[in-house]
């Protein structure tokens, strides 16, 4: 459901403008929102886990990491995870039953699908790539370019809804999915256990447990259960197992956090980026990049559908500027950047960071707006080897074949 383009042009979710052929649904989606909200004392804020109940993360995370935040009207389950799970698999949540959450987030490729961009039902395509989900529960903010969706909860609601592009096309058929659920026997089984305290009202009205928030927040859990942190370099970062890696990925590591390439500057962190929220953190950490990949203009322009934060800020200043995305398990995240235009690791270092923005390198040079910690930089075949030999250590096989994250519907 963390869809890559996100349908992040659904503005009538997420900004001031809203057009006027699709103002009802505008409406109903908002009173939707409300409710969830309703629900939700602090959609951000980390909740203690109450007496009695246990703790979701205990055994799941390695001591050197620590827990996410989560929302206190959505506490960790296992039962809300398989809910969400056998929902983020189910190709009935799509206009023309054939696309499911899934469709955009393959396990094998790390929740991404290796596409450029990625179509919806009706085959419109979007304008950003799938982004991958490996601890998505530590993202402080949720796309690309929309620095106004922060809960999981909510934009769960954009690609089953939203019309701008379409992707899961089921606005308007919202009663028919909560049917669905309420006769559905294993839907029926699934949300008693996620939601016990609901069963005894929905004997008198199956809308108390077959509604948005009940769905969304278990889809929500799903992906915060979506934790990768054994790759190689894990074991020999932090498990002290020498032999993890190779030498020429060693070399990599001191190319990485080096002044030369400078890429831990937006890249750091035990998620290799500078976005991130957990419970040691007093305020989240959010960092939107212009790393000169256009300039159309000479003054640092993008394309017109693709501006960035720009769109939601109205800051020319925040032209071009996009979420930094984690690097783990970058090696099965291909295409790259947020418009999918750099088909390898290899042409992203060499034909845009090194040249301090693909951009440098057109008609209009270097854009004068990119980050400035991007200047350029020359490599031997040896040190490309390296660094692309680091990234590789980044790849944890055990979470692309983690059952537990896998398609349940599959016999």
């Amino acid at each position: 459901m963390y869809s890559g383009h996100w349908s992040e042009n659904v503005k009538f979710l997420f900004a001031k403008k809203v057009k006027n052929t699709f103002f009802l649904w505008a409406f109903l989606v908002g009173l939707s929102l409300a409710f969830i909200s309703l629900l939700s004392a602090s959609t951000s804020s980390w909740a203690t886990v109450p007496t009695g109940m246990q703790d979701w993360w205990v055994g799941k995370l390695p001591a050197w990491v620590p827990k996410p935040k989560e929302p206190a009207h959505n506490l960790m389950t296992t039962a809300k995870v398989e809910l969400g799970r056998h929902l983020f698999y189910d190709k009935r949540l799509s206009a023309n039953q054939e696309m499911a959450c899934a469709t955009c987030h393959l396990q094998e490729k790390a929740f991404t699908d290796g596409n450029a961009v990625s179509k919806g039902v009706t085959l419109e395509a979007g304008a950003r790539s799938a982004m991958p989900l490996a601890n998505v529960a530590y993202m402080p903010v949720l796309t690309w370019a929309n620095p106004n969706i922060q809960s999981l909860e909510t934009q769960a609601l954009i690609p089953l809804f939203g019309e701008h592009p379409i992707e899961m096309g089921m606005a308007g058929r919202e009663q028919a999915l909560m049917q669905l659920f309420a006769t559905d026997k294993t839907y029926q089984v699934l949300f008693n256990q996620a939601f016990p305290q609901l069963s005894n009202m929905a004997k008198k009205d199956k809308n108390a447990l077959y509604n948005l928030a009940t769905m969304t927040q278990a889809i929500a859990s799903f992906e915060r259960s979506l934790l990768s942190f054994n790759s190689p370099y894990d074991q020999y970062k932090y498990g002290g197992k020498t032999n993890a890696i190779s030498e020429s990925a060693k070399r990599g590591e001191d190319l990485f956090f080096g002044e030369k390439l400078e890429c831990y500057h937006c890249h750091g962190g035990f998620n290799f980026t500078d976005n991130s929220d957990h419970e040691r953190l007093k305020f989240p950490e959010q960092g939107f990049h212009n790393t000169g990949l256009y300039n159309l203009d000479g003054k640092g322009s993008y394309p017109s559908h693709n501006i960035g934060i720009a769109e939601f800020t109205g800051q020319p200043l925040d032209m071009g500027k996009f979420r930094t995305p984690s690097l783990r398990n970058v090696a099965l995240t291909a295409p790259y950047m947020h418009d999918g235009s750099i088909v390898s690791l290899e042409q992203v270092i060499t034909q845009h960071y090194a040249l301090a923005g693909k951009a440098s390198a057109g008609p209009n040079g270097t854009s004068p707006i990119k980050n400035e910690t991007l200047v350029g930089f020359e490599l031997s075949p040896q040190e490309l080897k390296d660094i692309v030999a680091f990234l590789n250590t980044l790849t944890d096989t055990q979470f692309i074949q983690n059952k537990a994250h896998s398609d349940p519907w599959k016999k």
